[in-house]
Protein backbone atom coordinates (compact mmCIF):
# COMPACT_ATOMS: atom_id res chain seq x y z
CA UNK A 1 0.00 0.00 0.00
CA UNK A 2 1.39 3.43 -0.91
CA UNK A 3 1.59 6.33 1.52
CA UNK A 4 -1.27 8.78 1.65
CA UNK A 5 -0.52 12.02 -0.15
CA UNK A 6 -0.78 14.76 2.48
CA UNK A 7 -2.21 17.98 0.97
CA UNK A 8 0.25 20.87 1.26
CA UNK A 9 -2.41 23.48 1.96
CA UNK A 10 -6.08 24.38 2.21
CA UNK A 11 -7.64 27.79 1.57
CA UNK A 12 -10.66 29.20 3.34
CA UNK A 13 -12.43 32.55 3.49
CA UNK A 14 -10.17 34.13 6.10
CA UNK A 15 -7.59 31.40 6.74
CA UNK A 16 -5.13 29.14 5.02
CA UNK A 17 -3.56 25.94 6.34
CA UNK A 18 -0.08 25.06 5.14
CA UNK A 19 2.22 22.25 6.17
CA UNK A 20 4.73 23.13 8.86
CA UNK A 21 8.38 23.51 7.84
CA UNK A 22 11.58 23.57 9.91
CA UNK A 23 11.53 27.36 9.51
CA UNK A 24 8.40 27.40 11.71
CA UNK A 25 10.33 26.11 14.73
CA UNK A 26 10.53 29.45 16.55
CA UNK A 27 6.81 30.10 16.06
CA UNK A 28 5.82 26.61 17.26
CA UNK A 29 8.18 26.74 20.22
CA UNK A 30 6.85 30.17 21.15
CA UNK A 31 3.24 28.96 21.05
CA UNK A 32 3.90 25.81 23.01
CA UNK A 33 5.88 27.60 25.74
CA UNK A 34 3.56 30.61 26.06
CA UNK A 35 1.46 30.35 29.25
CA UNK A 36 -1.49 31.94 27.41
CA UNK A 37 -1.62 28.93 25.09
CA UNK A 38 -0.04 25.96 26.85
CA UNK A 39 -2.28 25.54 29.89
CA UNK A 40 -4.01 22.48 28.41
CA UNK A 41 -1.07 21.07 26.40
CA UNK A 42 1.48 18.42 27.20
CA UNK A 43 4.52 20.04 28.84
CA UNK A 44 7.25 21.22 26.48
CA UNK A 45 10.92 21.47 27.25
CA UNK A 46 13.88 22.22 25.06
CA UNK A 47 14.90 24.94 22.69
CA UNK A 48 13.93 26.25 19.29
CA UNK A 49 16.68 24.00 17.89
CA UNK A 50 15.02 21.00 19.56
CA UNK A 51 11.68 22.04 18.02
CA UNK A 52 13.35 22.26 14.60
CA UNK A 53 14.79 18.75 15.04
CA UNK A 54 11.33 17.49 16.03
CA UNK A 55 9.85 19.04 12.87
CA UNK A 56 12.53 17.41 10.74
CA UNK A 57 11.63 14.01 12.25
CA UNK A 58 7.93 14.78 11.78
CA UNK A 59 8.51 15.49 8.05
CA UNK A 60 9.43 11.80 7.64
CA UNK A 61 6.08 10.77 9.18
CA UNK A 62 4.37 13.27 6.87
CA UNK A 63 6.12 11.72 3.85
CA UNK A 64 4.85 8.30 4.98
CA UNK A 65 1.28 9.66 5.15
CA UNK A 66 1.06 9.13 8.92
CA UNK A 67 0.73 12.71 10.09
CA UNK A 68 -0.07 16.23 8.89
CA UNK A 69 0.92 19.28 10.93
CA UNK A 70 -0.40 22.60 9.67
CA UNK A 71 0.33 26.22 10.42
CA UNK A 72 -2.89 28.23 10.45
CA UNK A 73 -2.42 31.60 8.76
CA UNK A 74 -4.64 34.53 7.97
CA UNK A 75 -4.95 35.08 4.22
CA UNK A 76 -2.33 37.87 4.51
CA UNK A 77 0.23 35.27 5.72
CA UNK A 78 0.14 36.19 9.42
CA UNK A 79 0.53 33.07 11.55
CA UNK A 80 -2.33 32.52 13.97
CA UNK A 81 -2.14 28.90 15.08
CA UNK A 82 -1.58 25.21 14.46
CA UNK A 83 -3.58 22.02 13.96
CA UNK A 84 -2.44 18.45 13.49
CA UNK A 85 -3.84 15.22 12.07
CA UNK A 86 -1.82 12.34 13.52
CA UNK A 87 -1.88 8.65 14.40
CA UNK A 88 -3.34 8.10 10.92
CA UNK A 89 -4.09 4.38 10.61
CA UNK A 90 -6.62 2.79 8.32
CA UNK A 91 -9.56 5.19 8.13
CA UNK A 92 -9.00 6.75 11.59
CA UNK A 93 -6.86 9.58 12.94
CA UNK A 94 -6.39 11.83 15.94
CA UNK A 95 -7.15 15.53 15.62
CA UNK A 96 -5.25 17.88 17.90
CA UNK A 97 -2.31 20.19 18.60
CA UNK A 98 -4.89 22.87 17.94
CA UNK A 99 -3.74 26.27 19.12
CA UNK A 100 -4.98 29.70 18.05
CA UNK A 101 -3.14 32.85 19.05
CA UNK A 102 -4.13 36.51 19.34
CA UNK A 103 -3.68 37.08 15.58
CA UNK A 104 -6.71 34.95 14.74
CA UNK A 105 -9.65 36.54 12.92
CA UNK A 106 -13.25 36.10 14.11
CA UNK A 107 -14.49 32.50 13.86
CA UNK A 108 -10.94 31.20 13.28
CA UNK A 109 -11.65 28.20 15.50
CA UNK A 110 -14.57 27.13 13.36
CA UNK A 111 -12.86 27.86 10.05
CA UNK A 112 -9.62 26.09 10.99
CA UNK A 113 -11.64 23.05 12.11
CA UNK A 114 -13.57 23.03 8.82
CA UNK A 115 -10.38 23.29 6.76
CA UNK A 116 -8.58 20.55 8.67
CA UNK A 117 -11.56 18.17 8.57
CA UNK A 118 -11.98 18.96 4.86
CA UNK A 119 -8.45 17.60 4.38
CA UNK A 120 -8.95 14.57 6.62
CA UNK A 121 -12.33 13.53 5.28
CA UNK A 122 -11.66 14.64 1.69
CA UNK A 123 -8.31 13.92 0.04
CA UNK A 124 -7.03 11.71 2.88
CA UNK A 125 -10.17 9.58 2.74
CA UNK A 126 -10.42 9.17 6.50
CA UNK A 127 -13.74 8.40 8.20
CA UNK A 128 -13.35 8.91 11.96
CA UNK A 129 -11.46 11.38 14.13
CA UNK A 130 -10.53 10.85 17.76
CA UNK A 131 -10.25 14.00 19.84
CA UNK A 132 -9.24 14.45 23.45
CA UNK A 133 -9.42 17.59 25.53
CA UNK A 134 -8.28 18.31 29.04
CA UNK A 135 -11.23 18.26 31.47
CA UNK A 136 -10.44 21.85 32.55
CA UNK A 137 -10.37 23.16 28.97
CA UNK A 138 -13.98 24.33 29.03
CA UNK A 139 -13.62 26.41 25.86
CA UNK A 140 -12.48 23.40 23.81
CA UNK A 141 -15.09 21.11 25.35
CA UNK A 142 -17.89 23.55 24.46
CA UNK A 143 -16.51 23.88 20.93
CA UNK A 144 -16.33 20.11 20.31
CA UNK A 145 -19.86 19.61 21.60
CA UNK A 146 -21.28 22.46 19.47
CA UNK A 147 -19.29 21.25 16.46
CA UNK A 148 -21.03 17.86 16.66
CA UNK A 149 -18.39 15.59 18.17
CA UNK A 150 -19.72 12.70 20.23
CA UNK A 151 -18.38 12.29 23.74
CA UNK A 152 -17.13 8.72 24.21
CA UNK A 153 -15.59 8.76 27.67
CA UNK A 154 -13.53 10.47 30.32
CA UNK A 155 -10.65 9.78 32.63
CA UNK A 156 -8.95 11.83 35.35
CA UNK A 157 -7.25 14.06 32.76
CA UNK A 158 -9.29 14.11 29.53
CA UNK A 159 -12.68 14.00 27.88
CA UNK A 160 -12.69 11.87 24.71
CA UNK A 161 -14.71 12.44 21.55
CA UNK A 162 -15.18 10.94 18.12
CA UNK A 163 -16.17 12.87 15.04
CA UNK A 164 -17.22 11.12 11.85
CA UNK A 165 -17.04 12.02 8.20
CA UNK A 166 -20.81 11.58 7.86
CA UNK A 167 -21.49 14.01 10.73
CA UNK A 168 -19.05 16.53 9.23
CA UNK A 169 -20.67 16.34 5.79
CA UNK A 170 -24.11 16.85 7.35
CA UNK A 171 -22.97 19.80 9.52
CA UNK A 172 -20.49 21.45 7.15
CA UNK A 173 -22.99 23.77 5.40
CA UNK A 174 -24.17 25.17 8.74
CA UNK A 175 -20.61 25.63 10.01
CA UNK A 176 -19.56 27.28 6.75
CA UNK A 177 -22.52 29.69 6.88
CA UNK A 178 -21.34 30.89 10.31
CA UNK A 179 -17.82 31.49 8.97
CA UNK A 180 -19.17 33.28 5.89
CA UNK A 181 -21.32 35.52 8.06
CA UNK A 182 -18.32 36.43 10.22
CA UNK A 183 -16.16 37.11 7.14
CA UNK A 184 -18.80 39.48 5.76
CA UNK A 185 -18.94 41.50 8.98
CA UNK A 186 -15.17 41.55 9.62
Amino acid sequence: MSARQIPACAEGLQLRLRLVTPEDAAYLHGLRTDPRHNTHLSPVSGTVADQRAWIERYKRREAEGLEAYYIIERRDGTHCGTVRLYDIHGDRFTWGSWILDANKPPKAALESAILSFDIAFGPLGLRTASIDARRQNETALRFYRRFGATETGTDDLNVYFTYTRDRFIADRPTHLAVVQSAACTA
